[in-house]
């Protein structure tokens, strides 16, 4: 029984090369054999790339976060499109738009989104969604430039009545779960899991945040925890957990143009 970390800030975990490694080693024999590290500025990209790119199983997005607006530097899109094609690059994010921290203002917002966009849909790559406050504006603009190789809702914080909408749409998209799937009060992220389908859905571990219920006393969530929230995802739909697990490993493979094996 395998599983995929979709959604890793591997960096943010530790700053130190040998403590990273570490983590992934501990992943690996907890059965997390497959890591999406995500960054959310160029220069982390850089330097975090160079680091993992030599292990086996660590794959890479790249791209701006909306924290970035303000300060994407004086090239940024010519350095994603100088990267976005790497070997191990599978993805362009994470990118989106947050209204609760209310980075730079939303047009800037807006803007910065729509032009990774259109950088996923030109190298087709899939788009890693990061969404806070912000539901309305990213479905309606995910209506006329959603990438043709879909794109991920990640550490998903909606509820099942958009991801009904974005579905009926028609679009290309996963949701992707973190460890507060596992949180008693996440009663929207309950009713999501249980009202779509099985082959939408992702899980992440978002390290070093979200710490799953079963490791709140730890500082960070590791992706070696991720199992934990596979099990509650299990149990929750009444399932048997390698069946599962062999689900999720397809799906995550799917949406990231990678074998199964």
């Amino acid at each position: 029984m395998q599983f995929f970390d979709t959604h890793a800030h591997i960096g943010l975990i530790y700053d130190d090369p040998a403590e990273q490694y570490r983590v992934i080693q501990q992943a690996k024999q907890a059965g997390v054999t497959r890591i999406i590290s995500i960054n959310n500025s160029l220069y982390d990209f850089k330097k975090e790339y160079t680091v993992l790119k030599p292990l086996e199983g660590i794959y890479h997005a790249v791209g701006v976060g909306p924290s970035e607006v303000a300060n994407p530097g004086n090239h940024w899109v010519e350095t994603i499109e100088e990267c976005i094609n790497l070997p191990k690059v599978v993805a362009l994010g994470e990118t989106g738009l947050d209204y609760y921290k209310q980075y730079g203002d939303k047009k800037s917002q807006i803007e910065l989104f729509i032009a990774q966009l259109e950088l996923a849909q030109k190298h087709e790559k899939p788009v890693i969604i990061h969404n806070r406050n912000a539901g309305k504006d990213i479905f309606d603009i995910l209506t006329d430039r959603l990438p043709d190789k879909g794109a991920i809702f990640h550490c998903y914080s909606e509820d099942a009545e958009y991801a009904k909408k974005c579905l009926d749409a028609n679009m290309n998209v996963y949701f992707s779960f973190a460890g507060n799937l596992t949180y008693r009060n996440a009663r929207n992220l309950h009713e999501t899991v249980m009202n779509i389908p099985l082959d939408r859905i992702l899980i992440e571990t978002e390290s070093p945040f979200m710490i799953p219920a079963e490791f709140r006393e730890k500082k960070r969530t590791m992706p070696a925890y991720l199992p934990s929230t596979a099990r509650f995802l299990a149990e929750m739909l009444e399932m048997d957990l390698e069946e599962l697990a062999a689900q999720l490993w397809k799906n995550s493979c799917t949406i990231f143009n990678l074998p199964e094996a």
